[in-house]
């Protein structure tokens, strides 16, 4: 009984403690079972139009548009640049597609299956398809045959793994265009369906006619701005806060960073010249008489030896006169030279003989011949530049690429010029490990006497070291400056804290250290950070006013003149279209006066970019000619149209609802 009794004492306290108790562990199990949402969430690289990007998604994209331009561009090297590049163009792509494809879904727009089938592969395909060089014939034209062989080609059983990677990476060519043209295509319904919306009236015609025809000619007094010395108005704090209020919406911002950084350029001591030399005079026993030069080269020489036919054309500058001499013979070497940070030596392998630069071919498609033109045999692949140059005149030779075979018939040679095969072996000093560790340590150093920003600026001017200031970068920024490697330190940025000096970054041939300087998260570039802006047009401002009471009691432009130590000037022909006002400049406040002020009045006071006018007006010029409201309704529909699917695309992306985490994948 007494156990019952403490129980009921105590009901409140034991009915909040069992409550926490399951509210516990009610949590834990929704955590548990929602890790994998939450884990999900943390995957996704952007949320566009309630669209979520997976990394997947992302990551794939851009996989396939690098395939894209190796395959464009028949090449397989893609650099940093170009990685961020396609980066970059995935993005906006991504932006453009999923933001237009949610207004599209709104008005019930979309394309057809029919439709993209004929813009691809129909009688007048769509310029993107046009435009892809993988369906030029021989001509450089358009070919849609080719086309249709290339999309057959795609049904195709493979034979082979090398066949089967063959065909799906002209899968995925296909694919990434099939793409492109349905998005443009959509692109292009849209803005055609706004420009029939949007339309000019007769008003805007008669306006934009009057525009052009009526026109005065300016006489007027300009005091510029700087003509009156600043110590004559006085700005207050209170005069920056209230003219900061008026343009904050130009201070926007997204969050960013600013910061400074140095950088220890990585360079070759004088022991990896001495080793560099020693290395060179080692070889060049074996280079001069070895018959073996491929191995020697290939494993020592930073330019290969592939025994290709030099022309005088084509040989380095400097072992012209040393291949082509009248005295050359196979064999004959140049001495070991050292220039501009590299060491070299060269010797003929062979000499004394004669091959063609280019030939002139003709492709034969279908038992039709189609003439190619001159090629050089460095621009086509060596399996139809070796028959091309083994060939005869007249004869024809079938040449393999990929799963399909070409034939081609040599057209005409050039007339053969002499030829060497030359062996260069070439090393450039380059730092070596122990000195890359030497300079690195020395980089170490430096953080470790300057810990913070000040510290390190400090001391970097002191030691007649670059500093060099960055602003603004913000989080998805892919590249510091010029400097190779370097969205590490941007990373950096946006993990440290104000004045915080980072570790060493290697940055191609440097290594860069960083502070630091500046953060920015709030919404708005603060006052101080627009302070030297805003003082200036403040005192414009206060100028103007200072001016403008002058000119109170002044009642013409000879008087404003005299007052001013100034002439009367004239702006001739002024109209509502005119960009400038004379030799004044761009002044659209005075033009709007002027064409709105009775002639020969004078007018009041007007402040303007550069200055304060005065001015009057002759009687307003009317150009003969009447309002052809149609052709003016067609001009100004032209123009609209010329700007419309910019702006109109430009405006959907802006008020899309976007949550961008790429800074987390990159």
């Amino acid at each position: 009984m007494a156990t019952l009794q403490s129980i009921r004492n105590h009901g409140t306290i034991l009915l909040v403690v069992v409550g926490i108790a399951m509210l516990a562990f009610i949590l834990g199990d929704f955590l548990n079972s929602g890790s994998s949402f939450f884990n999900k969430n943390r995957e996704n690289v952007a949320e566009i139009a309630g669209h979520q990007v997976h990394y997947t998604e992302y990551e794939a994209a851009k996989e396939q548009l690098t395939e894209v331009y190796k395959f464009e561009y028949g090449t397989s090297d893609v650099n940093e640049d170009l990685t961020l590049q396609i980066r970059n163009q995935v993005w906006q792509t991504m932006l453009m597609d999923y933001s237009l494809r949610e207004q599209a879904e709104k008005l019930g727009m979309d394309v057809t299956k029919e439709e993209l089938s004929e813009l691809c592969i129909g009688a007048n395909p769509h310029p993107v398809i046009l435009q892809r060089r993988a369906f030029y014939d021989e001509t450089g034209n358009f070919n849609r045959a080719a086309l249709v062989n290339f999309l057959v080609s795609l049904e195709q059983e493979p034979e082979n793994p090398e066949q089967a990677e063959i065909i799906n990476q002209y899968k995925n060519y296909w694919q990434f265009w099939e793409n492109t043209v349905r998005t443009q295509y959509l692109q292009e319904k849209y803005t055609t369906l706004l420009s029939k919306m949007i339309t000019a009236n007769n008003l805007d015609a008669k306006y934009a006619f009057q525009a052009r025809q009526e026109a005065v000619n300016v006489q007027y007094v300009q005091q510029p701005y700087y003509a009156v010395a600043d110590s004559l108005v006085k700005i207050t704090e209170s005069d920056l806060k209230t003219l900061y209020n008026q343009k904050k919406e130009q201070y926007k911002q997204t969050p960013n960073r600013s910061i400074e950084y140095v950088t220890f350029p990585i360079v070759p001591s004088a022991e990896d010249f001495a080793d560099a030399e020693r290395l060179m005079k080692s070889l060049e026993n074996d280079f001069r008489t070895k018959d073996d030069i491929a191995a020697i080269v290939n494993g020592n020489s930073d330019i290969l030896y592939d025994g290709r036919d030099y022309s005088e054309v084509t040989i380095p500058a400097e072992y012209k006169e040393f291949a082509f001499g009248k005295n050359t013979k196979k064999n004959d070497c140049t001495e070991l030279t050292f220039a501009n940070g590299t060491y070299s030596i060269a010797r003929v392998m062979e000499c004394g003989y004669t091959k063609v630069d280019s030939v002139k071919l003709a492709a034969i498609i279908n038992d039709i011949e189609q003439e190619i033109g001159w090629v050089t045999l460095s621009e086509i692949p060596s399996n139809i530049a070796e028959p091309a140059l083994n060939g005869k005149k007249g004869s024809t030779f079938t040449a393999t690429n990929g799963m399909t075979e070409q034939t081609f018939k040599i057209l005409d040679k050039s007339k053969a010029t002499p030829k060497v095969k030359l062996a260069i072996l070439s090393r450039k000093v380059s730092a070596s490990s122990k000195t890359y560790g030497t300079l690195y340590n020395q980089a170490k150093q430096f953080i470790v006497a300057n810990n913070n920003a000040d510290s390190l600026h400090q001391a970097a001017f002191a030691q007649g070291l670059s500093i060099i200031p960055v602003y603004t970068l913000n989080e998805n920024t892919d590249k510091v400056n010029d400097l190779k490697n370097s969205r590490e330190i941007v990373r950096w940025a946006f993990g440290a804290k104000q004045g915080q000096v980072s570790d060493v970054f290697t940055c191609g041939d440097q290594f860069v250290v960083a502070a630091l300087t500046e953060v920015n998260d709030d919404d708005y570039r603060p006052l101080e950070a627009v302070r030297a802006e805003l003082i200036i047009a403040a005192t414009n401002n206060k100028k103007a006013e200072y001016i403008m009471n002058q000119l109170k009691d002044v009642t013409s432009l000879e008087a404003a003149a005299e007052l001013f130590d100034t002439e009367v000037k004239t702006a001739e022909n002024i109209s509502l279209v005119s960009y400038r006002l004379g030799a004044a400049g761009i002044e659209p406040a005075v033009i709007g006066t002027a064409l709105a002020l009775e002639a020969n009045t004078l007018s009041a006071p007007i402040k303007g970019n550069n200055g304060v006018y005065l001015l009057t007006v002759d009687a307003k010029q009317v150009a003969e000619g009447e309002l052809n409201t149609a052709t003016e309704i067609s001009n100004l529909n032209m123009r609209t149209a010329y700007m419309l699917p910019y702006q109109a695309l430009s405006l959907i992306q802006e008020k899309a609802d976007i949550v961008d985490n790429r800074a987390r994948f990159q």
